[in-house]
């Protein structure tokens, strides 16, 4: 009998999520810096806690529309430390605010979807993983991505951040193999 990955448990959010979102492969660029930017707020967090607060976050950072950060000042990093909606943490909002800026440099060079994407020869990789303890907290790639990040200005994207980001959208399908959306994720790994 099928059952879904460990991790997303049986909160209705947590499980919609896992369902409908997680491992599905994103090809636009300005969702995946979404994706990063939120994968980063939740360094030392669980992720159900930024699922429960995305709404806001997407408020509260202008629908995380990275050419609007960029321009962003410290009149708006008061502005986030006061909004209880979200995690108010000044090294993440302020690295949010750099990373807008990374995004756009990259973004104008080559793409941001294509930086990524680059990495995977423009197709999700397909692990076969039985158990959540077969799931590595990251790889070589997460650290090499992370470091590349790191060159082109972005924060808060070390390699366990990369890899649970690269999980989240679909770079790495880690779908447990006895899971019903291993192989519905499988089939979408090309655009």
């Amino acid at each position: 009998m099928d059952k879904r990955c460990d991790w997303c448990g049986d909160d209705p959010i947590y499980v919609n999520y896992h369902d409908t979102e997680w491992g599905i492969p994103e090809w636009d660029s300005r969702a995946l810096w979404e994706k990063l930017i939120l994968d980063g707020f939740q360094a030392g967090l669980s992720w159900i806690t930024i699922l429960k607060k995305r709404d806001n976050f997407r408020t509260a950072f202008d629908g995380f529309v990275p050419e609007r950060i960029a321009s962003w000042g410290e009149a708006d990093v008061q502005r986030l430390l006061g909004n209880a909606g979200i995690i108010r943490h000044r090294g993440k909002i302020e690295a949010t605010i750099g990373n807008a800026q990374a995004f756009i440099a990259l973004e104008e060079r080559q793409g941001f979807d294509r930086f990524l994407w680059d990495y995977m020869d423009g197709t999700a990789q397909q692990n076969r993983f039985a158990t959540m303890a077969d799931v590595p907290p990251f790889t070589p790639l997460s650290t090499r991505i992370s470091k590349d990040l790191k060159k082109a200005g972005f924060r808060f994207c070390g390699p366990t951040i990369v890899y649970a980001f690269m999980e989240a959208v679909g770079m790495v399908n880690d779908h447990l193999i006895t899971c019903p959306c291993h192989d519905y994720v499988a089939k979408l790994a090309r655009p």
